[in-house]
Order: C-alpha cells, then structure tokens, then sequence
C-alpha cells in the first residue's frame, strides 16, 4: 500500500483559506479581486466545472464577472468582449473556458486577453515567461500539482521525473515547472518507443493524456510518486488514465480520482487572481 495517499480536497481547501485571507487584506486596501469567467456555447462539462469556479469564488471573496455566451458567437464579439474586460479597472483576471466551439480560434482569443490579467497561464507571454524562468501566471492544474508535491514535502530536485502528454494545458508546462525545480525531466506521447520502459525510469511520473486505466502495474518504479491528472467519465464513474488499484501498492504516493489533482486546477485559478490584483494594486 502506498504509504501517501495524497488529498488533493484537504490542499486545496488549505489554500482557499489562505487566499481568503489576502481578499480580506487587499479589501481593507481598497483593492476587490475580480474574476471574468467566458463561457461559450452549452458544454455540460464546461458549464458545470465554470459552476463550481463562480462558486470557489464567492466562498472566497473574489468578484465574479460572469458572461455564457451562444455557441454560434462571433471570433469578433468574443474578442471585443475579451478587450472590454481588459479595459475593466475591476476586472484582475480573465477566465476563457476551454475547449471553445470549433468555429472560433482559441489561440487568437486566448493572445487577445492581456498578459496582467491572463489567470489560467495560458497566454504566449506567460509561456514565454515560464520558458526563460521569469515570474508569470503558471498555468493552474500543473501549477495545481507542484501545490501538492510542495505539501507532501516531496522534492523533485535531482529526480528523473517523465510526463506522459505534451499538451499546451498540461504536458508541456507541467514539464517546464518540474525543470524549474530541477528534476531532470522526460516527456512522453503517442510517439514514444517503449513507453513502459521509459516510465519505469521515473521517480515522479504525472500522466496526462486522457486515456482511463491506461497507466498499469508494467509503468511504475516501485516507490515512484505518481500523479494521475486525467479526469475520464466511464459509465457514471470518474475515473483517472492511472489503473490505481494496480498502481497504488507499488507506488510510494499517489493521487486518487476524483480528490486528487482536480481541485487544485480551481484552488490556483482562485490563487492566480489575487496575485493580478496585487499586481494591479502596486
């Protein structure tokens, strides 16, 4: 048995409470962070995660600026709702959900919002920033999961540390963020030779692809640390691309799902947007 089952509720919950209080600090300066949430066309997924971040916000103090907009909307009128929230003194964050309708460009929405305001760490210029070591708004669920490694005292620094999935959401700045805390890093896809193999060779492996039960016994070290971020609905359960009941003996820790890396993706937008009305308040 794993000997760290790790709660990804308890550390997100630890967080909200920290950044309640900063919204209390930063309103006893004058200062009230503002969230604008963009959800476009009726997703259920979409509609009920953007659901649950309004309310994270309210239970926090943050101001939530909320626009649901039809799936037939224009790239011109989401970008010029994009610019009137960047125009918006009260607005410190901007929140597109993804994925958008396959008529709009996500790229060309996502450039639009102001780096300042860019929370979910999505932006070329928080990329960039993230790629030359710089401070910016890293991106929440990778962000999400180095929270937890920092919370279970578990050092990446001089670990072999391998991502399977190179997405822009996760993969690619999750491995960014472990070589920024000095874990030597390797990141898998569809492409990779031996993919057990290779995965059998990390200390820390984080799975990000979205296949349910893919990652079996054959991937693991024993004693490797492993963060399972996928989220897949099979039947009427949610469950992870780890087989965790395969994993979780051989593993010296491990993430659940649900309760493990899927609250910290909010817990760190949540985190995020203070940080921007801090910014804006200097």
């Amino acid at each position: 048995m794993a000997e760290i089952i790790i709660d990804g509720k308890a550390v997100a919950a630890r967080v909200r409470s920290e950044v309640a209080e900063e919204v209390a600090v930063l309103r006893g300066q004058g200062i009230e962070p503002g969230l604008a949430v963009i959800l476009v066309g009726e997703d259920p997924a979409s509609q009920s995660y953007v659901g649950m971040k309004e309310r994270d916000c309210e239970e926090v103090g943050i101001r939530s600026f909320d626009t649901r907009l039809s799936a037939d909307t224009s790239q011109a009128d989401l970008e010029a709702i994009i610019d009137g929230f960047n125009a918006d003194p009260a607005v410190h964050g901007i929140l597109l959900q993804l994925p958008l309708p396959a008529s709009l460009d996500a790229e060309s929405a996502i450039a639009r919002i102001a780096p300042e305001k860019d929370v979910d760490g999505f932006h070329p210029v928080s990329i960039g920033r993230l790629v030359r070591g710089l401070p910016s708004a890293h991106a929440c669920t990778p962000e999400g999961v180095m929270e937890l490694l920092r919370a279970y005292d578990i050092d990446p620094s001089g670990k072999r540390a391998v991502v399977i999935g190179r997405s822009v959401l996760v993969g690619k700045p999750m491995a960014l963020l472990l070589i920024e805390a000095n874990a030597t890093v390797t990141v898998c896809h569809s492409r990779t030779q031996d993919l057990p193999g290779v995965c059998r060779e990390a200390d820390i492996l984080v799975a990000a692809i979205g296949r349910p039960h893919m990652i079996d016994a054959s991937y693991i070290k024993p004693g490797a640390v492993v963060i399972d971020v996928g989220i897949n609905r099979v039947g009427d359960k949610l469950v992870g691309d780890v087989a965790y009941s395969e994993v979780e003996p051989l593993a010296s820790a491990i993430t659940p799902v649900p309760g493990g890396v899927g609250p910290m993706t909010r817990a760190v937008l949540l985190k995020n947007t203070v940080a921007a009305a801090e910014s804006a308040g200097l």
